[in-house]
């Protein structure tokens, strides 16, 4: 079975793209995972789970961001690397020519700021996903991954296994059978 999505752009021009994790994929920090795809170059590539919330938010996480403009922002565990680490990301998906605008790493002014736009999302991630050079595209030859574009779908979901669901879901019909295959097949 093929493992990219339609329209998405070839293995070097990855970035903004989604990467959803293979349904055989059973390594418990990437199973049934959504990321987003902030970067990839030669040198490598990283980006941010989309679909593993904490239930908390900033002003939770932190007694600096209580009763701020960013109180209420919610936490996600975006990676195993520098789990410690608060990482700022807001986007847009916008019908049209712009498609999807990507603010990653952003400070707080700037998430202040983009906060106040119409339809964006922003998100505090918990550390983030990455990989050296060669060893994303190593991944993808093996099929862990399943390239996706991001569409004006992706807030349509729940940010939890739905969104994994639904997104391996609407890329093809064989995929959506792996998707909604049981964890334990003696359940089906």
């Amino acid at each position: 079975m093929r493992s990219r999505g339609k329209d998405v752009p070839s293995d070097k021009e990855l970035t903004g793209s989604l990467l959803l994790a293979h349904p055989s994929l059973r390594e418990p920090t990437f199973r049934k995972t959504v990321i987003l795809l902030s970067s990839h170059s030669d040198d490598g590539a990283m980006g941010v789970v989309l679909n593993r919330p904490l239930g908390r938010t900033l002003g939770s996480l932190n007694t600096t961001f209580a009763l701020g403009p960013l109180d209420d922002v919610p936490v996600y565990t975006g990676g195993p690397v520098q789990a410690e680490q608060v990482i700022l990301c807001a986007w847009q998906v916008q019908a049209g020519e712009d498609g999807f605008r990507l603010y990653f790493g952003i400070d707080l002014e700037k998430a202040v700021e983009l906060r106040g736009r119409d339809g964006m999302e922003i998100r505090a991630f918990l550390g983030y996903s990455g990989w050296s050079a060669g060893q994303l595209e190593n991944e993808l030859e093996h099929e862990t991954w399943v390239v996706a574009p991001v569409g004006s779908d992706l807030l349509d979901y729940d940010a939890d296994e739905q969104l994994w669901r639904g997104l391996l879901s609407a890329l093809d019909p064989e995929w959506k059978i792996l998707a909604d295959e049981p964890d334990d097949p003696s359940a089906n």
